[in-house]
């Protein structure tokens, strides 16, 4: 691997623009993979993505496009997956060329529902890379903060300290702080969880509950987070540090969060169907919700105590009043 690894990110989608823009502050080149044509194209003529954080301006000459992920795989060394969960699986399908010796990170906050596991693990078992060469990228952190430029926080998660580091570096700025972890799964498995608990909170807003109820709930939610990462991999850490009860936080509470945002729709009435076609960016939560309800249902008896998580599966997919489903979460929460 060259002294200065090449960096390059796969996602045309919020997320995916700020993490470029972190990126450009520290590097003369970046690549970047965007299935859309027209976007890339867009891109490259008025310098800003058309579709998602439009007031972001990149600097063409910087920039590395590509809508051939072979291509993209080819040129860097160190690839930041942002697709959306549930379209990861068949863009990986479209990878010909090796990924062995590439250094994988993941900002994507969901499970893949094709194998059910989360990204780390999915690239580990499907595509043979080493734990020691992947990593997560998890707030807390919303694109449209970073977007104009306010104070944000990242941790960077990964078995070998100095890839996280160098990562690390990479996206660090006067408006980005990063820190590092060891953590791998324990990080990645909050980043999709904590979508499922912003479902929580949306859906009590829309049903009417107010900050009192809201504080019960997302206390409880870091609680049952701290259950469930334990169940799936124990190990020391601090459930309030800033990757977990943080990034709980930001996307329970914030205006900008499109999982409390789809929740907040499905108290307020709408079908699963219909919020998701009003809104035009993916909600991980509700993917995960059916991925972390049926992987936790698997261990039977050892299964961790999910109230919160079963609520909102029984909402999201098994049609049940959300009204009468929190009306018995309530007397479940404390």
């Amino acid at each position: 691997m060259s002294k200065t690894p090449k960096i390059a990110v796969f996602g045309g989608g919020s997320w995916a623009t700020a993490i470029v823009k972190m990126l450009c502050e520290n590097l003369d080149e970046v690549g970047w993979y965007m299935r859309s044509v027209y976007a890339m194209e867009h891109l490259k003529r008025e310098h800003h993505n058309p579709s998602y954080l439009s007031s972001v301006e990149f600097k063409p000459s910087q920039l590395k496009l590509s809508n051939d992920i072979n291509e993209m795989v080819t040129y860097a060394d160190y690839l930041i997956f942002v697709i959306p969960s549930a379209f990861i699986y068949s863009e990986l399908e479209k990878v010909t060329t090796s990924l062995q010796g590439k250094v994988i990170f993941s900002a994507i906050k969901g499970i893949v529902p094709e194998s059910s596991l989360i990204v780390g693990d999915h690239f580990f078992t499907h595509h043979k890379i080493p734990f020691k060469d992947i990593g997560v990228i998890t707030g807390p952190c919303h694109a449209e903060e970073v977007a104009l430029e306010r104070l944000s926080y990242l941790t960077i998660a990964s078995a070998d300290e100095e890839k996280a580091q160098l990562i690390a570096d990479k996206l660090s700025s006067d408006y980005i702080k990063c820190t590092t972890s060891d953590d791998v799964i324990g990080t990645e498995y909050a980043a999709m969880l904590k979508n499922i608990y912003a479902l929580a909170a949306g859906i009590a807003h829309g049903l009417g509950y107010g900050d009192n109820f809201q504080s019960v709930l997302m206390s409880n939610a870091i609680r049952e987070m701290k259950r469930y990462v334990k169940k799936v991999h124990k190990m020391k850490r601090d459930i309030n540090d800033s990757a977990y009860l943080g990034d709980l936080l930001v996307t329970g509470y914030s205006t900008f969060s499109r999982n409390r945002m789809f929740g907040n729709m499905i108290g307020k009435g709408y079908t699963v169907k219909s919020a998701q076609m009003e809104m035009s960016m993916v909600a991980e939560g509700y993917y995960a919700t059916k991925s972390a309800f049926e992987l936790n249902n698997a261990k039977g008896e050892k299964k961790a105590k999910t109230p919160i998580i079963d609520a909102v599966y029984q909402i999201l997919y098994e049609s049940k009043d959300p009204k009468k489903v929190f009306k018995k979460l309530t007397d479940k929460l404390d």
